[in-house]
């Protein structure tokens, strides 16, 4: 028997839900899936609360502008066949039409220069397979709605890396993670160089932040603060020997922007590589900082603001707005 899925999309207020387009192609019967659009401005909070509300047995995240394929339903139910299974995703990619600079944050995103050990989360690579939180994003991503409340959800302290969190409780636990490169959305990058900025300074505070709640350290997390130091004290040591890293690193980035260029098919990526990848391990490290000295949730009482939960497509209608 299939399972009813509810598909929750956070979103600001008065914001576009550009996800709504392809959700209403899906080829997965109509009586089977309804869809919770929840506004406001805290997504982890957002995202709960839609959750709590929710009917069906399993709970699919998209993002306001994830576009999905027809049969993005029809691939994650044959995974939920399972029992162990709990959570299953696939990847967020660059569209081709994204500008030049959007294409080379994707490149970036998606190569091992970049990415490293979380690349898979923006590239189509191998076949479906148990994973890890290093492979799933929560732009497109799916839980059994009975284990996801079980663990009362998403980590509401935490935003970005709120699900990672929470997968890494449900490994521990022994729940199996899913991971279909098939499973695919696509999703343009930051519009502009300061969003792309902000976005990696986000993602290396939100993961220092869960380090701090994990109480777990891993040392691939510090990598990019460690450099970030090592970058800014070696000018002033006088050491020449000490600067060969730092030239081993620029010749790195180098030869994966030109790559990244090749692979594109378009020499307008070559100098925006060059940005990108620099500033996507510098900033990223100085958030891991920030979010380690600093975590916003020791900051006081949280505040919650509002959230409108609007169901835009119940298990028996097929109209979306």
């Amino acid at each position: 028997m299939l399972p009813k899925f509810s598909v929750i999309i956070p979103v600001k207020p008065g914001g576009e839900v550009r996800a709504l387009a392809g959700i209403a192609q899906a080829t997965y019967p109509p009586e089977l899936f309804e869809v919770l659009v929840a506004h406001g401005c805290q997504p982890s909070v957002q995202r709960n609360t839609a959750a709590r509300e929710a009917r069906g047995d399993i709970l699919y995240f998209l993002d306001d502008d994830s576009s999905v394929a027809p049969d993005f339903l029809e691939r994650a139910a044959g995974h939920y066949r399972e029992q162990n299974v709990t959570a299953v995703g696939g990847p967020s990619l660059t569209p081709a039409t994204d500008s030049t600079m959007q294409r080379a944050i994707g490149i970036a995103f998606s190569s091992a220069v970049g990415g490293g050990g979380v690349r898979n989360r923006y590239r189509k690579f191998g076949a479906a397979r148990y994973s890890s939180d290093s492979e799933l994003i929560l732009c497109n991503l799916s839980f059994r709605r009975e284990i996801f409340l079980e663990h009362e959800g998403l980590d509401e302290r935490l935003y970005p890396n709120e699900e990672n969190e929470l997968m890494d409780r449900l490994q521990q636990e022994g729940h199996l993670l899913v991971h279909d490169p098939d499973l695919a959305v696509t999703r343009s990058q930051r519009r502009t160089y300061r969003a792309y900025v902000k976005q990696m300074y986000g993602y290396g505070r939100g993961r220092g932040e869960q380090t701090l709640i994990a109480g777990t350290l891993k040392p691939i997390t510090l990598a990019p603060s460690l450099f970030l130091i090592y970058a800014l004290l070696v000018p002033f040591l006088g050491v020449p020997l000490l600067t060969l890293p730092l030239l081993a690193y620029l010749a790195i980035v180098v030869l994966a922007s030109l790559q990244g260029s090749l692979v594109g098919k378009d020499a307008a990526l070559f100098p925006w590589l060059l940005l990108v990848y620099p500033t996507l391990h510098l900033v990223y490290g100085a958030g891991v900082i920030r979010g380690l000295i600093r975590p916003r949730y020791r900051g006081g009482k949280q505040t919650h603001w509002d959230v409108e939960v609007r169901r835009v497509k119940t298990f028996s209608t097929v109209e979306l707005s």
